[in-house]
């Protein structure tokens, strides 16, 4: 048998599936649920998926498969504040990673981008002026085109109420300014990051 073949063949978990298709675990439990994305149970009750069933359900959904080595991790910062979109672009441009990052500095813009750039992520400020966050949110994931796209929500106004809204809307996560630049690499899956210093903070609150 092939090497193709063979990897053809191979059953994978959810985590590994959510990395190719860049979205969350739970995003793919979901699909998988509802029938949409064709798995497998073991006998320990998880779930695990053939390469051919991913690959035909990303290409009937219109989405991109993140292979490694095959493509670049497509970032869509919003934010009205340039220092911080200016800032999170400089860290991606210069991080040890296959990144590719775009700035929108407000809803409007971030609604456009989203359709022209097609990220991956999108780093999401909830509090901006006329279109916030919690409403650039909801259209992404109301958009069958984009609703595959992983939300990660950013404020410096983190309480229980606003982490709950983002949720609600679509957000994966919700993460407070300033934040921990190690914890966002890991949300997004990028281990590499040689260049800069992981552990810097964010000097934002807004």
């Amino acid at each position: 048998m092939s090497k193709q073949a063979d990897m053809q063949k191979t059953y994978l978990a959810p985590g590994d599936v959510a990395k190719m298709l860049m979205v969350s675990p739970a995003t793919i439990r979901h699909w998988a649920s509802k029938g949409e994305l064709a798995a497998v149970s073991t006998p320990g009750g998880h779930r695990r998926f053939l390469r051919h069933d991913i690959e035909r359900f990303a290409r009937d959904n219109d989405l991109t498969m993140l292979l490694p080595g095959s493509g670049v991790l497509r970032i869509l910062i919003v934010d009205d504040d340039t220092h911080v979109a200016n800032y999170l672009s400089e860290f991606f441009r210069r991080l040890d990673a296959n990144t590719e990052s775009m700035e929108a500095h407000d809803g409007y813009n971030a609604g456009r981008l989203v359709q022209a750039f097609r990220p991956h992520v999108v780093l999401l400020d909830l509090m901006m002026p006329e279109l916030d966050g919690f409403q650039v949110c909801r259209q992404i994931k109301k958009d069958p085109t984009s609703r595959a796209t992983r939300v990660i929500a950013m404020t410096g106004f983190f309480d229980e109420e606003n982490v709950a809204r983002s949720l609600s809307a679509g957000a994966e996560y919700c993460i407070e300014k300033p934040f921990n630049m190690e914890k966002l690499l890991t949300i997004l899956g990028i281990r590499n990051a040689d260049t800069f210093d992981a552990n810097a903070t964010t000097n934002i609150s807004k």
